[in-house]
C-alpha cells in the first residue's frame, strides 16, 4: 500500500482518505525470495472481499484500487520491496506498507504532479523530510517525466517544503 492510507497506518499523518492504494503485490518466488508484481487483477478472495466492503460500508466500488500502479510503466522508486514492512490483519492478511523513503519519493512525484496545494505537499510535509531524502527522492522524480518543466516544478515542491519546514 502507499498513499493517505499507509500514512494513517503508521501514524504519520491523521486525516480521512476516501481510498487505499495498492502499487503492487507480493509473492515469494521457487527459491523463497520475495518478488513483487502489478497488483491487478487483485486475487478472487481480495476482489468479493472489497466488494463487500463497499457494499457494507456504502463506500465507492474503487475503495481500494491499483490506480498508482500506473507507475510501473516509468519505473518504481528504487528498494521499495526492502522499504516495506509488514503487517498481518486478522491472520490472513499481510499488508506491506511502504516505508519513508518511498513515501517521500511518490508524494514528491504526486506533488509536483498535483501542484502546491495538493494534499500530497501537505503529506510530504507531515513527512518532514531531510534535504538528502528530498535530492534523493527528487533524482528519482526527475526521471519520471521528460518535459523541461518537470525539473522545475520538483524544485519548486522542494523548495514549497523546505520553506514550511522552517
Amino acid at each position: 500500500m502507499v498513499g493517505g492510507a499507509t500514512l494513517n497506518l503508521l501514524g504519520i499523518v491523521r486525516r480521512a482518505t476516501s481510498d487505499v492504494d495498492v502499487i503492487a503485490r507480493a509473492y515469494r518466488d521457487e527459491g523463497g525470495e520475495l518478488r513483487l508484481e502489478r497488483a491487478e487483477p487483485f486475487p478472487p478472495t481480495l476482489a468479493r472481499a472489497i466488494r463487500t466492503v463497499a457494499r457494507d460500508f456504502g463506500l465507492s466500488e474503487d475503495w481500494m484500487n491499483a490506480a498508482v500502479e500506473a507507475q510501473w510503466a516509468t519505473g518504481l522508486p528504487p528498494g521499495l520491496l526492502e522499504d516495506t514492512t509488514w503487517r498481518n490483519y486478522g491472520g490472513g492478511l499481510d499488508v506491506g506498507l511502504v516505508g519513508r523513503s518511498t513515501l517521500i519519493a511518490l508524494k514528491l512525484f504526486a506533488a509536483a504532479d498535483g501542484g502546491r496545494q495538493s494534499v500530497h505537499v501537505q503529506d510530504l510535509i507531515a513527512l518532514e523530510p531531510e534535504a538528502e531524502e528530498l535530492e534523493t527522492a527528487s533524482a528519482w522524480v526527475r526521471t519520471q517525466d521528460a518535459a523541461a518543466e518537470w525539473a522545475a516544478l520538483v524544485e519548486e515542491v522542494i523548495r514549497h517544503v523546505q520553506r514550511d519546514r522552517s
